[in-house]
């Protein structure tokens, strides 16, 4: 009696040709889901997978097929609501369209950033949704522009590549509301913390106003000095704080600053994680919120309404964002598909950028400024 042997592993697209009595290559054919095959012969290698257990390489079918049907997906943290939200109305889009997410977390880490670049490539993702982490994303990203892979920059600009579509909000706008809404209260100390602080100098001098081409951080922080000049306010270097992308690191930024300068009444925080640090740090040092203090955050999240005063703050469109993102990037990859059957040159024109608008929304944690700090 004779007895098969039996190997490790899956079989193989060989295996499967033996089993059916066909050859290999009318297996890829059947398998692959290409090219023409007998209706005999396509039953013979569909009943041979299923009783060896095959399963299609995806990676080499979409090698000859030319499409993997993934798309992928780059943010900086997903822990944080922002990206949560918007990464979940990406996969909710492109699933409408038959595809899937291939999702990678950095953890603002720029060598972590590389590697998740590398590995969408290697996959043969069909397209790239990235939250690109600094203007050096740009060098990462350009063997992919190059080759022609549909990409959409997420929420941060990169100046460096123009023909990238990108999807973001008016940050500027935003930042210049909510400073204003302090202003209107009669705040004349407001102090802003930031990841881009660093940048206030360049700002102070610089003619921008719009601030489109810059990061979010960067472009709020452009919107608070936007709104102080317009109330006839001179920006106090003093005043603006930064803080790392940490809400520790918040939190102590901004206690050092209530306690050097007792005349602060006002704070805006340019992003969720900030926020955060700033309430702590606001519940530590003593001082009443927003009787002695008022606080303005950027983004809405559950928790910003649990607290108590409950926060004002800029409302950013997250699922809107993601669902834009995923669109124009779906866009792009039914273009890509059309002009390849038709042996047309990629295009070269420049990306599309796409404005979405947030809005303030005024809640407890602001409040006129104490009658003996104001200065008229």
């Amino acid at each position: 009696m004779q007895h098969k042997e039996r190997r490790s592993g899956p079989p193989s697209i060989v295996e499967v040709a033996r089993e059916a009595g066909v050859s290999t290559a009318t297996a890829g054919r059947v398998l692959g889901g290409y090219g023409q095959a007998s209706a005999a012969a396509r039953t013979k290698v569909e009943d041979a997978a299923r009783r060896l257990g095959y399963r299609p390489n995806g990676l080499a079918r979409s090698l000859i097929q030319g499409s993997s049907q993934t798309i992928g997906v780059i943010v900086p943290d997903i822990g944080n609501s922002f990206f949560a939200s918007a990464v979940r109305a990406i996969a909710d889009a492109v699933r409408t369209a038959g595809y899937e997410i291939l999702l990678a977390n950095t953890g603002v880490d720029a060598a972590a950033e590389q590697r998740a670049i590398h590995v969408m490539w290697e996959k043969r993702v069909d397209g790239l949704v990235i939250a690109p982490q600094s203007p050096e994303t740009a060098d990462r990203l350009r063997t992919l522009v190059d080759a022609g892979l549909p990409l959409v920059l997420l929420d941060r600009p990169l100046a460096a590549l123009p023909q990238v579509d990108q999807v973001t909000i008016n940050n500027t706008g935003c930042a210049r509301s909510a400073v204003r809404h302090l202003v209107r209260l009669g705040h004349r100390r407001i102090a802003v913390i930031s990841e881009g602080a660093g940048d206030f100098a360049r700002l102070r001098t610089s003619a921008t106003t719009d601030g489109g081409d810059e990061r979010p951080s960067v472009a709020r922080l452009l919107g608070y000095l936007a709104a102080l000049r317009q109330a006839g306010i001179e920006p106090d270097a003093d005043l603006v704080v930064h803080s790392s992308y940490d809400r520790g690191a918040a939190e102590r930024a901004t206690l050092r600053l209530l306690s050097r300068d007792r005349g602060v009444t006002a704070l805006f925080c340019t992003d969720n994680v900030l926020v955060s640090g700033a309430v702590a740090a606001l519940q530590r040092s003593g001082r009443t919120c927003p009787d002695e203090v008022s606080l303005v955050g950027f983004d809405d999240q559950d928790w910003t309404t649990l607290v108590r005063p409950r926060l004002t703050v800029v409302r950013q469109p997250k699922r809107e964002l993601g669902t834009a993102a995923a669109q124009l990037l779906l866009d792009r990859i039914d273009q890509r598909r059309e002009r390849a059957e038709e042996s047309s040159p990629s295009s070269t024109e420049a990306g599309e950028l796409m404005v979405l608008r947030g809005r303030l929304v005024k809640r407890e944690s602001t409040g006129p400024a104490p009658e003996p700090l104001v200065t008229l």
